[in-house]
């Protein structure tokens, strides 16, 4: 049997607690339709989809010690500016590369709803109103 979790819950114990007890995906409450249906089908195949929250949650608890979690530097890799994860980077790189919220779902493989949610998260941390002001954000801070 494949079991998918719809939650609020994305604390560490939450979601542990969920996979020991054989969830196959892991998705909070601001999963879309579309997210859920790839869930399931994910699951129905033997894979597995996570939130992204999750995903970043899972990585870090998987670190040994030592290492960081997401947002922080790790072997080769710099500590985003500002509280970002690696994964706001990686999208306001895109941004600044001139792809739209569809586009960067596309290339992501995520919901259009995903990208929205972390283009918040990114406005929330660098300040910025608009796409212009990351785009600003983003050349300043050499990403992209």
């Amino acid at each position: 049997m494949a079991i998918v979790v719809l939650t609020t819950y994305v604390d560490d114990n939450s979601v542990l607690d969920a996979l020991r007890a054989g969830a196959r995906s892991y998705l909070t409450k601001d999963a879309d339709r579309a997210d859920i249906a790839r869930a399931l089908h994910a699951a129905a195949g033997g894979l597995t989809v996570f939130d992204p929250r999750v995903h970043d949650m899972l990585l870090a608890a998987a670190a040994a010690p030592g290492q960081s979690g997401p947002g922080q530097s790790g072997p080769g890799r710099p500590a985003p500016p500002d509280g970002l994860t690696h994964r706001e980077v990686e999208i306001l790189g895109l941004i600044a590369r001139g792809l739209t919220n569809p586009e960067i779902a596309g290339r992501l493989y995520l919901s259009r709803h995903t990208i929205k949610t972390h283009i918040n998260r990114i406005f929330a941390k660098t300040g910025s109103r608009d796409r212009a002001a990351a785009i600003s954000y983003a050349h300043r801070h050499h990403i992209g």
